[in-house]
């Protein structure tokens, strides 16, 4: 199969492109590099050393004996040569993770808000409108994310994946109709999501495109097996307050023995899944579109829920570091429950990585490997959603941090 990966550079279109590869497909990456320009924006870096694309891309070579083709490409800027590469490279199928993933970031600022939007909104639709105009016959599965959903007003009901069956009211009787399930975003980033997936549904009754949504979970761990091979392949390990994902983030602090940063009472819960997982559930997806004409096909890309403040203690009790409760930046319930339907991927022969068999690996491997990296200052967020919200990071002065966990 023919695939092109956008966004194939970040933390989670790298090691897809890795496995697909390494599968037997074709694979071309899209990517604007934009991920690494905000590292210089922010002033940090990724805790694994992640090299230069090209140097990526010719080690891939050597180990594994097959190409991965490059194309540096702003989807959100240069939709002519968008067109362009589809007509050449005529791909089979296209996945689409060139948007702007971190939450926190696209509510840093007023800028970040904007770019958010003009970034992964006018990307998304531009895709879809190159693909109709270069026939429409090419598969589409996008990242999106279990955000669109919301948190907190679903109570222990399971949410389903991507519609639901509603009853509308009429002078003659109910009629039955299925919706898209409805959307609570928490932020401008999970806002883009959800514009994205009524693009999705309007292209696909209009066009005819044939897409797959994918609504991912939080992604914990760092490795594959492909990105393994060869320490010039690792991958992306976020630790920051922006991008830094949950896990990842208390794998890390255990690690220089900084206090575990817990936002508000930890009772958020949320979905989870580990990398490994998110590049097999890509390759299923790949393998299993929609007919053409048939509404958007919704996967819940998820393997298991926890609360965070679990999470916490489950670090803590591994490494004797403390958790430290700091005020939540985020406008959201204190607490809340969530109970999430992923049928679909298990059918279709998902055997999920679950929390207990990879976390240890991360803690020690990589997080302990790297943690020269760390650069201290970054780890507290200091994205707010409004005005008035306080940056916690004065209350850790009083903490006590512990040794570095080693590695024999």
């Amino acid at each position: 199969m023919r695939v092109l990966v956008l966004g194939g550079d970040g933390f989670c279109g790298w090691p897809t492109a890795l496995h697909l590869s390494d599968h037997g497909h074709d694979v071309t990456i899209l990517d604007n590099l934009s991920r690494r320009a905000i590292d210089l924006e922010l002033e940090v870096e990724s805790l694994t050393p992640v090299r230069a694309l090209g140097e990526r891309l010719r080690v891939w070579r050597q180990v594994s004996g097959r190409d991965i083709g490059f194309v540096r490409l702003d989807l959100a800027t240069e939709y002519d040569r968008l067109v362009s590469v589809l007509t050449r490279l005529r791909p089979d199928a296209v996945v689409h993770f060139a948007e702007q993933r971190a939450a926190p970031y696209s509510m840093r600022s007023t800028g970040s808000k904007r770019y958010t939007v003009d970034n992964n909104v006018r990307a998304t639709h531009n895709l879809l409108t190159a693909l109709v105009a270069t026939g429409g016959e090419t598969a589409l599965v996008h990242l999106g994310t279990m955000g669109v959903y919301g948190y907190g007003w679903s109570g222990s009901a399971p949410i389903p994946e991507g519609y639901l069956t509603v009853k509308v009211p009429t002078p003659d009787g109910d009629l039955e109709r299925e919706i898209l399930h409805p959307a609570n975003p928490g932020s401008v980033y999970h806002l883009t999501k959800t514009l994205d997936q009524l693009m999705f549904a309007f292209y696909a009754h209009n066009d005819g495109l044939r897409i797959t949504d994918l609504h991912q979970g939080i992604v914990w761990g760092t490795q594959t097996p492909q990105t393994a091979r060869d320490e010039r392949l690792v991958n992306r390990f976020d630790y920051d307050g922006d991008f830094g994902t949950v896990l990842n983030r208390f794998l890390m602090q255990a690690a220089i023995g900084h206090p575990l940063t817990v936002h508000g009472t930890g009772g958020q819960t949320r979905a989870f899944i580990h990398i490994r997982d998110t590049v097999r559930c890509i390759e299923i997806a790949l393998s299993n579109p929609p007919e053409p004409g048939a509404k958007p096909t919704v996967f819940n890309q998820i393997t298991e829920t926890h609360r965070v403040r679990d999470l916490a203690e489950l670090v803590s009790a591994m490494t004797g570091v403390e958790v430290a409760n700091l005020p939540n930046p985020r406008q959201e319930a204190v607490e809340n429950d969530l109970v999430v339907r992923n049928d679909r991927f298990l059918a279709l022969g998902l055997k999920p990585t679950t929390l207990s068999e990879g976390l240890l690996e991360e803690c020690t491997d990589i997080a302990a490997r790297y943690c020269d990296r760390v650069d201290p200052s970054k780890i507290v967020c200091r994205s707010v959603w409004r005005e008035g919200m306080a940056v916690a990071e004065d209350l850790l002065t009083d903490l006590p941090v512990r040794q570095p966990v080693t590695v024999d």
